[in-house]
């Protein structure tokens, strides 16, 4: 049999005419791993694969993910041209018929209503150079205030705290290098096992060398097997068990007093609250045992070092940029940041969640990570822009916010870039009718996503394959992602599209690019100066050094491996420690008589976001073609659920149907159900649109549902 299969091989090599290698990079989670795409031609065919490339993140390897990611790109239901909604079907135009028609109505609605009748939606998977754009788009093209994107419902909450705390955010403080070294590692409301596989090796080495892993998360997961100790805390939970974590390492003075005098400011205040708390409230706050607490507070206080991840099991929350914050305020007690081996990292979910949101896309950030109400950087960016300053725009509001406003009717006129809000967004059902209100939408992607379905006019985006841009990964490495895939059809760049929307509305001389890299160009003088400095970085470098962690200041500069050696960014250098309620100032969901069980949600590994994309693959469609609820097997009997059955969730907000599987792992009080799905499997019809205060993120982690048998079962 193996000879037959040798044989069998060798003879369609014969029959290779051609064979292409295209480099790219991944399209999905934040690793942003290096890749080629293998085009063969065959007699009769052509045949795809993608293989790793050596790089200095994920070292050549891929996930399941990446390996079929070209499957997407390649479908037969790609987007290729213009499609115009006439008569509620799509019917393929023109450019030029679809830049009058964006022309004739964004012209009608701003003359009628404003300029902020007008919003833009953008996304953290698109490259820097359209981030940068977007933004530029936004406020100079159309004048409106209203941009926000969808790494808000991913990365605000550890952006927001890590910038109170440090005084600036880069999703690593360390490169992943240091990982493996390091002596005890704490990772809270993180799977990267599913989310971010490629990352596990350095968790695993570390392993090897010793190192002693903490897990929180209110299930078992791939991640939680490498960890020495799992605690399993209710969903929700997250900043009362970090209050005791403190606890223990205040009271066993595992404090590291003269970093504390030296470097940080707001200990004293947060001793003072933590010493107020019982231990016995925390335990039954959070469902974790006291000697568990003692046992991670005692080996991440003894240990020499020691680093802290979070990631949307954290963040995702009412409180989520608190109880990040409260992860930060362990960190600084030991004073394991700014040495080698101990740092922070965010572990951001989309492929550019870091650099997407440093320039521009954000309703109050201008690039470089300036502030939009801050007058000097206002005067900046406008001087780069060749704009007054008195004709930018001021803060807008969050993504979720900018929805409620077209509900409202506040917002009329929408333009959404690679992004499908419809089904990412909480309280899923209000977000449909809300699109359904606009009087105008366009969206530029490469699918007919279900947002994408309600549009006006869809405009053909490339893809990861065809679309060349630098890319921000998780541990804020700036990298360049070559893309030489021919383009089919009618299809163009994102970045292109602005331009030439810009040109019809008579702003060509602000948008007169003729390639990323002239985009990036300008980025980089704009970047100049702010947290985020983009300006010593150029195509040339990144292709020589395979890649550059910012700051990056001047051309000289090697790029900033560890932050905060010697200072923090605020202004007196000092880290700003903050005491953190057990309760979050906005109320999460209780579980009640009625609602009995808590729902949390979150990723697999064969799909990403909402599997717009990953759902076009057949290889990874296969792994998980429906979505489904984990339930503890006792907590399934008690609701006389089987396995494998279809079932209704019901929240406040919604109900969905979806199968059940039985799971030993989670928590017997929680269910847990994946977000890639749509329509009656969309999780987050279920999901409250309560927001944190601090940053606006939605608490996807902390609903309140109850379930039954989706069909009646009779008694005879």
């Amino acid at each position: 049999m193996t000879e037959m299969l040798l044989k069998y091989f060798r003879e369609q090599q014969k029959q290779v005419e051609t064979e292409r290698i295209y480099n790219t990079q991944c399209p999905y989670c934040s690793m942003q791993c290096k890749m080629q795409l293998v085009e063969q031609t065959h007699v009769k065919r052509k045949t795809y694969k993608t293989i790793g490339r050596d790089n200095p993140t994920s070292q050549g390897r891929l996930c399941i993910k990446g390996m079929n990611a070209h499957q997407h790109p390649l479908h037969k239901d790609r987007i290729q041209y213009p499609l115009l909604k006439i008569n509620g079907e799509f019917v393929k135009i023109s450019w030029r018929e679809a830049l009058d028609y964006i022309k004739e109505h964004v012209t009608e609605i701003q003359e009628k209503n404003g300029a902020d009748a007008l919003g833009v939606y953008g996304s953290a998977s698109i490259t820097n150079e359209e981030a940068y754009l977007l933004g530029k788009f936004a406020r100079v093209a159309l004048k409106t205030k209203y941009i926000d994107y969808n790494g808000r419902l991913c990365m605000s909450a550890a952006a927001s705290a890590a910038s109170k705390t440090f005084g600036m955010d880069r999703g690593f403080t360390n490169s992943l290098q240091e990982i493996p070294f390091t002596e005890c590692i704490m990772l809270a409301g993180t799977n990267i096992a599913e989310c971010q596989p490629t990352i596990m090796p350095y968790f695993e080495k570390a392993k090897e060398n010793g190192a002693f892993i903490i897990a929180i998360d209110p299930r078992e997961t791939g991640t939680t097997k490498i960890a020495d100790l799992h605690l399993k805390l209710k969903p929700g939970s997250d900043a009362a068990l970090a209050n005791g974590i403190l606890k223990v390492i205040i009271e066993e003075n595992y404090l590291d007093e003269r970093f504390l005098q030296e470097r940080v400011n707001g200990f004293e205040e947060v001793m003072q609250y933590v010493a107020s708390l019982e231990f016995s409230v925390i335990e039954e706050i959070t469902g974790v045992p006291l000697e568990k607490m003692y046992q991670a507070a005692r080996m991440f206080g003894q240990r020499e070092t020691g680093m802290i991840f979070t990631a949307r099991g954290v963040e995702q929350q009412t409180d989520g940029s608190a109880a990040v914050q409260n992860f930060l305020n362990i960190l600084l007690s030991v004073g394991k940041i700014g040495k080698p081996r101990c740092g922070y990292g965010a572990i951001t979910g989309q492929g550019n969640g870091q650099g997407a949101r440093e320039h521009g896309q954000k309703a109050d950030q201008l690039p470089g990570y300036r502030s939009i109400e801050n007058h000097e950087h206002r005067m900046y960016i406008a001087d780069v822009w060749n704009i007054e300053e008195k004709d930018l725009p001021r803060k807008g509001v969050s993504a979720y916010e900018m929805i409620e406003k077209i509900h409202d009717g506040e917002i009329k006129g929408l333009f959404l870039v690679c992004s499908n809000p419809t089904v990412s967004n909480p309280n899923a059902n209000f977000v449909k009718k809300a699109f359904e209100k606009l009087e105008f939408l366009v969206v530029a992607d490469m699918f007919e996503s279900e947002t994408a379905k309600l549009a006006n006019l869809i405009l053909p985006a490339s893809s990861y394959l065809e679309d060349e841009g630098t890319m921000t990964n998780v541990e804020g490495r700036v990298t360049l992602r070559e893309a030489s895939f021919p383009r089919r059809g009618e299809i163009k760049h994102d970045w292109e599209i602005l331009c030439e929307i810009a040109k019809v509305l008579g702003k060509e001389e602000y948008f007169s690019f003729s390639s990323a890299e002239e985009i990036f160009n300008e980025l980089r003088i704009a970047s100049k100066g702010g947290i985020a400095d983009y300006s010593g970085i150029t195509y040339e470098r990144l292709r020589a050094e395979k890649g550059i962690l910012w700051p990056c200041r001047s051309l000289t500069d090697k790029g900033t491996e560890r932050l905060f050696e010697t200072r923090f960014a605020h202004s007196d250098g000092k880290a700003m420690m903050v005491p953190v309620s057990n309760q979050a100032i906005v109320p999460k969901a209780k579980i009640t008589k009625k609602y009995p069980l808590y729902l949390t949600t979150g990723r697999v590994v064969s799909h990403y976001l909402t599997g717009v994309q990953t759902r076009k693959s057949a290889s990874l469609s296969a792994r998980n073609f429906e979505s489904f609820m984990e339930i503890h097997p006792s907590t399934a009997k008690k609701y006389e659920i089987s396995n494998q059955e279809l079932v209704q969730i019901e929240s406040s907000y919604g109900r969905i149907v979806v199968r059940s599987k039985f799971s030993e792992g989670i928590r017997p009080d929680t269910v847990f159900v994946p977000f890639h799905w749509a329509d009656s499997q969309n999780v987050n019809n279920l999901v409250s649109e309560k927001l944190d205060p601090a940053c606006k993120m939605p608490g996807f982690k902390v609903s309140a549902v109850n379930i039954s048998p989706s069909v009646k079962r009779s008694s005879y």
